[in-house]
Parts: structure tokens; sequence; C-alpha cells
């Protein structure tokens, strides 16, 4: 048997919690025969009720520190140093720890404890962030009590219009908890001004935008994807067209953070669907200086600059998600950037037929930005379940509707010149006699199912003029 009075003793307990309750009578034993033992309790500065008393711990910095998970726990130090710990009631483990046999004979052998105070949700981050060390790289902007965050965030150019989620340290570690890839990993140089972009920038933002932890990954992946090369998001950003990113998210994570691809899918209601998109914009404002009125020189712009993100509905196992049709495993998660603007409503209940039903939807395809403009934007189609039914009772997938779209958006060449029909816009006359494509044919129409259960429409996303660079600006899907 140990020498007991050469070593420390600390029990970590709570009253709310029936295993501690039924520790007292041993702590009580131990008091009276150990000569140095402490006793926190981390939600009663009087229990357990015993003589020597305990030491109140409700601000949880010495249950932090200690690194308590499970209550009843006993500690067991030599000096500085911990030599070993058990928790819960463990007859054997509290003898081991103590040195000492016949340890609560009037209790079970056994029974689990209960969750520590620390380690409820939320309260970790914030004991972190108070009592430990956060090694953020971030510049700390220090407020005043008079002061209002939100005001503040409005007054130095951090919103995009709409409030935000004051980002405090808690918050933001607790934002970081959503992936286990490294605050300081860098994803690349944000346009327009190229500043470093790194995680705990992104996250950040997200805590900002109002994002939960566990759509990081996502958020992530369309950081990812914005700054790949092909997607020219310097371009996006400094154009005089309407056109912002819009995110596509697909794979099995979109259940399981709840996105929204039903009933008004590109519309407000949803958190995943809405902070994710926001994240984006935020990131681009805040990190890469991406200013309206700045280097932003859009026109018009559009109002899913605030943020434009969404997920394809998958309840279909006969339908071929979008981002297996460019080239994902299955089963991955995936997200597709597209340079867009606002939605074009296509509603067509006459159509009983697939065929009749793209021939009816490629009328409308060939006004993207200008009838006689084509091969410059992209678009995405988005078919609602009752257009869908039309297109699956033909017995046409994906591949179908694609060609047929292609195919009724192809038109002579002599509709499309420059003068014909009295328009001085158009195409070279040069190709008067040929038929001339609408959209590119390897990205010009990005096909998705999505939408309500209810009505006879299709949605168009238009896209940037700047498309016209078929081999340079692109959309860009990133599996994750």
């Amino acid at each position: 048997m140990m020498a007991i009075n050469e070593y420390c003793f600390i029990a970590v307990v709570k009253r709310d919690c029936p295993t501690c309750e039924l520790v007292v009578p041993v702590l009580e034993q131990l008091r009276h025969t150990v000569t140095n033992i402490k006793i926190y309790c981390q939600d009663d500065p009087d229990f357990p009720s015993i003589p020597g008393g305990v030491i109140d711990d409700r601000t949880l910095e010495n249950s932090f520190r200690l690194g308590i998970d499970i209550v009843p726990t006993l500690i067991v130090t030599k000096g500085k140093r911990e030599i070993d710990r058990t928790h819960g009631w463990n007859r054997s483990g509290w003898e081991h720890i103590t040195g000492i046999k016949g340890l609560g004979l009037a209790l079970p052998p056994n029974q689990p404890g209960c969750g520590s105070k620390s380690t409820e949700p939320g309260v970790h981050e914030k004991l972190q962030a108070k009592y430990g060390e956060i090694g953020f790289e971030s510049r700390k902007i220090e407020f005043s009590e008079w002061d209002d965050p939100v005001e503040q965030a409005y007054d130095r150019g951090w919103t995009d219009g709409l409030p935000i989620v004051p980002p405090t340290d808690d918050r933001i570690l607790r934002m970081l908890a959503g992936t286990n890839r490294s605050p300081n990993e860098t994803l690349g140089l944000m346009p327009p001004d190229f500043k470093e972009c790194t995680i705990e920038k992104v996250a950040i933002n997200a805590v900002m935008a109002g994002a939960r932890p566990e759509y990081m990954p996502v958020i992530l992946a369309s950081t990812e994807a914005a700054l790949n090369p092909k997607f020219t998001l310097h371009g996006v950003l400094c154009t005089l067209f309407f056109s912002g990113p819009v995110i596509i998210v697909n794979g099995p994570i979109t259940k399981s953070i709840g996105m929204n691809w039903g009933h008004n899918v590109f519309g407000q209601g949803n958190r995943a669907n809405a902070t994710i998109g926001r994240t984006l914009q935020l990131v681009v404002r805040n990190v890469g200086g991406g200013r309206p009125g700045e280097i932003d020189r859009a026109v018009f712009g559009n109002p899913g600059k605030y943020t434009f993100c969404f997920a394809e509905d998958e309840t279909d196992p006969e339908w071929e998600p979008l981002h297996i049709s460019r080239g994902c495993t299955a089963g991955s998660n995936a997200v597709t950037l597209h340079h867009g603007h606002g939605t074009q409503a296509f509603a067509d209940d006459t159509a009983r037929s697939a065929d009749q039903l793209a021939k009816s939807l490629s009328m409308s395809l060939v006004n993207e930005l200008h009838p006689k403009k084509v091969q410059c934007a992209n678009v995405i189609v988005a078919i609602s379940p009752e257009h869908y039914k039309i297109y699956k009772n033909d017995g046409w997938g994906r591949k179908d509707i694609e060609d047929a779209l292609h195919h009724y958006t192809t038109r002579p060449g002599s509709d499309l010149i420059k003068g014909a029909h009295g328009i001085d816009a158009g195409i070279d006359p040069k190709l008067a006699e040929e038929m001339v494509p609408k959209f590119w044919r390897d990205h010009g129409i990005l096909l998705i199912r999505a939408g309500g259960t209810a009505g006879l429409q299709t949605a168009i996303i238009g896209g940037w003029g700047g498309g016209r660079n078929r081999n340079e600006i692109q959309p860009v899907t990133h599996q994750f």
C-alpha cells in the first residue's frame, strides 16, 4: 500500500448526478482518512455537506483545467504531476487510486457517472476561450462594454447589409470543431485582393453568417471550388454583370445537415442553405475585399449575392445526380459552383410528353442573355417533380433530357446573324448557313432535380456572359 499522505487527492462532483450522491459516504470516509483531499463541486457549493466543505467550481475553471469529462472523477497527484484517475463509481478503481481497502462497502460495486458540466454543448468552447490557449492568428478587435458589436460590424464594413453574429472566441472555436483540418491551413488566395484565406478566417465568417459547425465541410468545399482557377472568381467579382456564385450541393451530407431541395428551394427559411451561401459571400467581402461599389462594379447585381445555395433532389434512385454526371464517385459529397443570377420561371401545364416538354422548355432557354447570343452563358435547369414525372413516364433520364435540350436550342445561323429580324445584335454572318448551338455541349446546361411536389414548373438560373470563354471560365465541381 502506498503512503497515502504523500499524495493529493482531487474529487470533482455535481449535485445533479445520482452517482455523485451515491459516493458522498466514500468522500466523507476519505476526508477522515487522508490529510490532503480537495473536493470540487460544479453546481452547488454546499454539496456534499461533509466536514471540511468543498471548493465552489461553478465557474468550471478547475474542471476545465483538470480535463473532467465525467463526474464523479477521483484523481491522485504527487507534486504537480497526475498519477492516476478514475471516474464514475467503481469500488476496485477507487481502492486502487487511494490504496484503501473496504471503500463504500454498503454501495453497489459499480455505477456509471454523469457528464461533466464542463462538456455540455457550447460550454467547453466558452471555457477554452476564457481559460485555455486558442492560438488564433487573426487580429482580435476589442470593444468596450458600451459598444454594440452588431453596430460595430456595420461601421467597420464587415456585413452584407444584414446583421451578423458577433464572432467571439468561443463561437469560432465551436465552428472550427466542425472540421478536423488545421485552422491555419491556407485554402488559397482570395480575390480580388488575393489575401491568404485560411480555415480560421472561413470559420470566422461562418460564425458571422449564422452557420452551424456541421456545415463546415460544405463551406470549405465551396470556398475551395470558388478558388479553382476555372471558376474565375476574380472575374465574376469585377464584372458589370448580374452574376455571383451559386452553390449546388450533392451527396449524403445534404440530408445529414438538413438542406432544402424541395418546396421553396431557392427561397428563405432553411438555415443550412442560407448560411452556407452567405458564408462564401462574406469570405469574398471580408477576406478578399470584394465590396459593392468598389471592386464589385455590378450594374444591378442580384439578390443571390446575399446567398444562393441549395441541394439537389436525389430521392429518385433512377436519377443520376449532377455531381455523378460530372465525374464524382457514387456516394460522395460534392459542390458545384455556377456563375448565376436571377431565376427565370418556366411554366408549361399542357405538355404531356417528354419530347413536347423539352421542346417547350427550349423556347425559354434560347432567350438566355439575348435570343441571338450563343455559347455565351451556362445555365442551371432545375426540373420540378411534376415536370420530371413527365420525362420519367416516357423513359427519359438525364442524358435524354440533356440531348433534347441541346437539340432544340440549336438553331439556323440565318436567324441569329447580325441584322437578322432587324436586330443589329447577333453572330458572325459567316455562320448563316450553319446550325448553331445555344450552349456549350459539355457544361452549358447544368441539369438538376429540385423544387416542391406540386406545380408543373421548371426553373432556369441564368449565367454570366463570361462563359463565352469556354476554356477559361467554367462551372466547377469539387468532391469532398
